[in-house]
């Protein structure tokens, strides 16, 4: 009689053990990993003259990362559909949060840019959350109106409007390169999502347009954007990051000056730990190693959109939606970072998911990482439950 029953068991034990995705956890660990390191390295000299003590980002973005990486787990433990439900009610908390910003005394400005909340010890980044529950709620949007999505109004001119009010409040702020992501992922969505081709091509020439009139009234965005065409023109002002950040790779070579080795980290390269610190570790471990982030990023991409094949394979659409949302928007924010290091695209404010210091950026990614992973493992069971 036991032997007629410990198969059974064991079988249903075997049923219902999480199932993660390896590729995705390696891939998200390393890059962690490599980020830690790469913080204080490039960090070390501007926290001892600025904070009196070297490892004063190290401490913070270690525990940015052990409250990301509880994130994470708690998201990995949740119900896809749960997501769902709350997609509109995270992006009105979402579009308030941005709102909250551009009000002096609640909002902080740094540098001139009202991008954070003060919430006590720390300030958060609405931004940052903000392109996560755009993705949550367009992935929502493209399941309930998927009998209308070839229709100009339905497909695509009330999401346009959404990211229209989204865009606006960011440009407030002013952040250019939240809202080019924001905008990048979610007409991607909808192009994925099936509204017609023509739409999308109408509203992406519409928003390339609106893009380039924005860079030619704004002297700030018109000094990023010549810039970016010579930096070497004027490299003591307007290309003065660039330049830094070309020399950064240009030193590292191959393999690298050294792990710690930088000069351009020695305050020659503005924001080395956060928008930068891509350069920085091309400086200190070299081509080599700058290929090999890309490579976890790229796994990262290829794994969403198979899991997402995966989801619309078993009838689980909003899972689909959301995972080639999650992967467009890790993706796209790695490419534009990455570009912006190397000198393919003009510089903007934006972080390296996973690796850039920055608490906000490091939660958000967390927790769109263990939304991935859990779409993954409800798939990978058929176990996406009943509420």
């Amino acid at each position: 009689m036991s032997a007629i029953i410990m198969p059974s068991v064991l079988r249903s034990t075997v049923k219902t053990r999480p199932v993660w995705d390896r590729w995705l956890l390696a891939s998200t660990f390393v890059l962690i990993a490599v980020g830690v390191v790469m913080v204080y390295s490039s960090s070390i000299a501007y926290a001892d003259r600025e904070m009196g003590r070297d490892t004063y980002f190290l401490v913070r973005h270690a525990g940015y990362t052990m409250l990301g990486l509880m994130l994470m787990a708690f998201t990995m433990r949740t119900r896809v559909r749960w997501w769902q439900k709350i997609g509109p009610f995270l992006l009105l908390i979402g579009i308030v949060s941005l709102f909250l910003v551009l009000i002096p005394g609640v909002g902080a400005t740094v540098n001139g840019s009202s991008r954070w909340l003060r919430l006590g010890i720390f300030n958060v980044q609405p931004s940052e959350f903000m392109k996560l529950f755009a993705v949550v709620y367009v992935a929502g949007y493209l399941v309930r109106k998927q009998e209308a999505l070839r229709n100009f109004t339905q497909g695509i001119v009330m999401i346009s409007l959404v990211v229209a009010i989204i865009g606006a409040l960011l440009l407030m702020e002013p952040d250019m390169g939240s809202l080019v992501v924001i905008a990048v992922t979610v007409f991607a969505m909808l192009f994925l999502g099936g509204v017609r081709f023509w739409h999308f091509l109408l509203v992406l020439s519409v928003g390339i347009g609106g893009m380039v009139l924005l860079t030619i009234i704004s002297p700030y965005r018109m000094a990023r954007a010549t810039s970016f065409m010579d930096p070497f023109a004027d490299p003591y002002n307007t290309g003065f990051q660039l330049v830094q950040a070309l020399i950064a790779f240009g030193r590292g070579e191959w393999l690298g000056v050294g792990l710690g080795a930088s000069v351009q980290k020695l305050f020659y390269l503005p924001a080395a730990h956060t928008d930068f610190v891509f350069a920085v570790l091309a400086e200190e471990l070299g081509l080599v190693t700058v290929l090999g982030i890309m490579v976890l990023f790229g796994i990262i991409i290829v794994r969403a959109f198979v899991i997402a094949r995966h989801a619309e394979a078993v009838g689980q659409v909003y899972s689909a939606r959301l995972a080639q949302g999650i992967g467009l928007l890790l993706g796209s924010q790695a490419m534009i970072n990455m570009g912006v290091n190397m000198g393919l695209l003009p510089t903007k404010g934006l972080t390296l998911p996973f690796v850039s210091y920055g608490g906000s950026s490091m939660l958000s990614s967390c927790i769109a990482m263990g939304l991935l992973l859990l779409i993954g493992r409800e798939v990978s069971t058929g176990d996406w439950g009943k509420g």
